[in-house]
């Protein structure tokens, strides 16, 4: 999935402890899940398609161990004020994947596992006040350290569904769910090519609207459950379920 800029305006510096405490915990769930879903592959399942086109199960793997390595990079740049871009290129970010795709179920296994560790002390080492520190992604977009958290975040929910094994948008916890809308909605609200769009969104508890300025004149209104909603935002899963006229939306990635 591209590096985007997801929600980088909702990190308040009296709440942005709080913040990161669940950010992290949710990413110590999500990662748990994960690993979960990927023992119960094998030799043969591992090889076979994911959701995402020209990907098998096992590059998937592989992209989100070497995106949490990435991950490790800009909180490192974060703590030491020292630059370490995410990957050294676009062309070795790829490479990687590729190669390390070609390994046996185990060794992605044992690879994800410790990217995920890695990633996990580079977090801990934080102090509070380096969170605020700023990176740049690899689009060349500078944020918040925080925010690196959120992205990640992203990355094991929306490609643990890529997997396809186990998980779906339906098994996203609902404040996780609301978090990841929240990103990516704002990220299409930035963007030039998205219709105009009224958001409501059913989260069982409540529900949220949003509204996004787009390149048509009246807004689409849409309607629909949470994980429904965001399934389709990502171009993971059609309109079928949800309510009202659904327009094509531009690609996710």
């Amino acid at each position: 999935m591209a590096d985007s800029v997801l929600g980088t305006g909702r990190w308040s510096a009296p709440a942005l402890t709080d913040e990161v405490a669940d950010h992290l915990a949710a990413i110590d769930h999500a990662t748990e899940v994960l690993v979960r879903s990927a023992t119960g592959l094998d030799e043969l399942s591992v090889r076979q398609p994911s959701l995402l086109p020209g990907w098998s199960r096992a590059h998937v793997l592989t992209h989100l161990a070497r995106n949490a390595d990435a991950c490790s990079n800009l909180l490192l740049w974060a703590r030491t004020g020292i630059e370490h871009p995410m990957y050294a290129s676009r062309d070795d970010r790829d490479q990687a994947i590729h190669k390390g795709a070609s390994r046996s179920h185990q060794l992605l296994l044992e690879d994800l596992t410790a990217s995920d560790d890695r990633f996990r002390v580079a977090a801990r080492a934080m102090p509070d006040s380096d969170w605020t520190a700023e990176v740049a992604l690899s689009g060349g977009d500078v944020v918040p350290a925080a925010h690196v958290l959120r992205m990640r975040l992203l990355e094991l929910w929306v490609h643990l569904v890529d997997l396809d094994h186990e998980v779906d948008f339906d098994d996203i916890p609902h404040d996780d769910l609301e978090r990841l809308l929240e990103d990516v909605v704002q990220f299409f609200g930035g963007r030039h090519d998205v219709p105009a769009l009224s958001l409501e969104v059913d989260f069982g508890t409540h529900r949220r609207t949003w509204d996004l300025r787009g390149t048509t004149s009246e807004p689409a209104r849409i309607e629909g459950e949470a994980a429904a909603v965001l399934g389709w935002l990502l171009g993971r899963t059609g309109p079928e379920e949800l309510r009202g006229d659904a327009p094509e939306l531009p690609p996710w990635m």
